[in-house]
């Protein structure tokens, strides 16, 4: 019954972003998701309240594995940890090789709707605060120059998003899983106490 369960909420996933990508969020219904995943309506507010509940578990389902990565590395050096974080890049970039569409698409429904404003931004304020404190562990530890670890976290998920976004845009350009190696062994490495 556990299994059957999780294959419907599954189908309920992969219907939802191939509809909000093609479609847009107001325009696919409840109903949409329902036919293109094969179940009954039932079956979907089973699994979520609402299609805003389904909207932001589609971005927190994503989030998870940067979050995954993060956590795997917690008893690590400051400079580890950065390495660690990097074994997450190729699930994603590949989950956000096709995603274009829905990326867009939480940007655009986060202008227009409060809660998912709040889901969307919460990330971005989680990890901040996450890069600050790593930062800031690194400086006290003695692995990092004295930096302003606020002003080096900001621009550690700039730079990240801006990597994401240029991936997506062109996704021929480079090949942004190594940029985003490269990327962040630039960083570290200018970081490092010499």
């Amino acid at each position: 019954m556990q299994q059957r369960s999780e294959e419907t909420r599954a189908k309920i996933i992969e219907s939802a972003i191939k509809l909000f990508s093609n479609q847009g969020f107001n325009k696919a219904s409840v109903n949409d998701i329902c036919v293109e995943a094969g179940i009954s309506k039932g079956a979907f507010y089973h699994h979520f309240k609402s299609k805003q509940e389904l909207f932001i578990a589609l971005l927190d389902g994503w989030l998870q594995t940067i979050d995954h990565a993060i956590e795997a590395s917690k008893d690590k050096t400051a400079p580890e940890t950065f390495q660690q974080m990097t074994e997450a890049f190729p699930y994603i970039f590949e989950t956000a090789g096709d995603g274009l569409p829905m990326f867009l698409e939480f940007w655009l429904q986060a202008s227009r709707d409060e809660k998912i404003w709040d889901a969307s931004i919460a990330p971005y304020r989680r990890y901040h605060k996450y890069f600050t404190s790593l930062i800031k562990k690194g400086v006290d530890e003695g692995s990092f120059v004295e930096v302003d670890p606020d002003l080096a976290s900001r621009m550690i998920i700039s730079t990240a998003m801006g990597l994401l976004l240029q991936s997506l845009l062109d996704p021929k350009g480079a090949n942004w899983e190594k940029v985003a190696r490269d990327s962040t062994s630039m960083l570290v490495r200018g970081l490092m106490k010499k």
